[in-house]
């Protein structure tokens, strides 16, 4: 199965209102290369499975929308003759049929003959690492072994793209991380097109080649997991992808003046009477002896292993949350400066 290359998919003009007059999906163009990994990313309600299910072919888009694959308009196309695999969340597997017998169904609505189908489903088995679970019900799996099922029966029609929809949702946070590192490997092995849909973050910067944040049926922000991370288009997506600090105040003479204290800014910026300086955790460092700068008091270390998480307070309330190495002796009370790396932070 190695080698194979995905399709391009193309979005011209997809929108979706619903009969009862609810617009789900605002009117968008949108392209994923072919052999593209694109994460459709946002919150509930926000669009991004109506879209999936449009390219999947289970939602008609508004009239005028077009859908194609590598050119070909696929709009009024039914699923099963897009040539695409699905992962659902649910995993939809039949519970009558064993782990083999899953795999192979969509061989068989296809018209696969029987012994294709076995040598099909027995390929994607071993090559899921599952093979000694073919005989076995999928009442008695896992839940990583029903995700890697489902993932396996998607594959096997040897689709040009393959569509998932929040699949590691209902697993585990340990689950989720080896599946997400093992689907990362797959796709990439295969060439294929994905579509993946979620709301975790996590999943997001670590599967997309590009990701789609979506925001009330649009399109907040387009662009590679580290462009959507560290220059997020607007406060929306600053605050859903990672956690974002931001500092209230003004700039004067070259420097940001805020209630913690001001900070010389590393290149000439104009006077703003009301601006905000925005930054993650991991863009700052803290200063013991003497504090300068931002002034900041310690108001919560937690230990998470690997790092620190620092939350910190300034004179107006603000709360700043700041990562450090584990051995930085740090306790509650403290007054800390806050220096920023240059070039990790903004000034909006």
């Amino acid at each position: 199965m190695s080698g194979r290359t995905g399709a391009a998919i193309t979005l011209s003009a997809c929108g979706k209102t619903f009969a009862d007059g609810t617009r789900a999906l605002a009117r968008l163009d949108l392209t994923v290369a072919a052999g593209e990994t694109l994460v459709l990313l946002g919150p509930s309600g926000c669009g991004k499975t109506t879209l999936l299910r449009i390219v999947a072919g289970l939602e008609s888009p508004d009239a005028g929308g077009r859908i194609l694959f590598d050119g070909t308009d696929v709009t009024a196309l039914p699923i099963e003759k897009r040539n695409v695999g699905m992962v659902f969340q649910s995993y939809a597997l039949f519970p009558n049929m064993n782990v083999l017998e899953n795999v192979a169904y969509g061989l068989r609505v296809r018209g696969v003959g029987r012994a294709e189908r076995a040598r099909r489903a027995g390929e994607v088995l071993e090559m899921m690492r599952i093979e000694a679970l073919a005989t076995r019900r999928v009442t008695q799996l896992s839940g990583g072994q029903r995700q890697r099922v489902a993932l396996a029966r998607a594959l096997a029609v040897r689709p040009k793209a393959i569509l998932l929809d929040e699949p590691m949702a209902a697993l585990d946070a340990a689950l989720r991380e080896h599946l997400r590192g093992e689907i990362d490997a797959l796709l990439r092995r295969l060439s294929i097109t994905a579509v993946y849909v979620t709301h975790d973050q996590a999943e997001a910067l670590a599967l997309g080649d590009r990701i789609v944040v979506m925001r009330e049926g649009e399109i907040a922000q387009i662009g590679t997991p580290r462009e959507v991370y560290e220059r997020p288009a607007g406060a929306f997506v600053a605050s859903f992808v990672g956690t974002t600090n931001r500092l209230e105040g003004a700039v004067r003479a070259g420097r940001f003046e805020c209630a913690a204290g001001a900070l010389a800014l590393p290149s000439a910026a104009p006077d703003q009477a009301a601006a905000a300086l925005v930054f993650r955790p991991e863009a700052a460092s803290l200063v013991r002896d003497p504090p300068s700068g931002l002034v900041l008091k310690v108001e919560q270390v937690q230990f998470q292993g690997a790092r620190q998480k620092v939350t910190l307070c300034a004179p107006d309330g603000t709360r700043v949350v700041v990562e450090t190495p584990p051995d930085v002796d740090l306790a509650p009370g403290m007054l800390l400066g806050l220096t920023l790396y240059p070039d990790r932070f903004s000034l909006v």
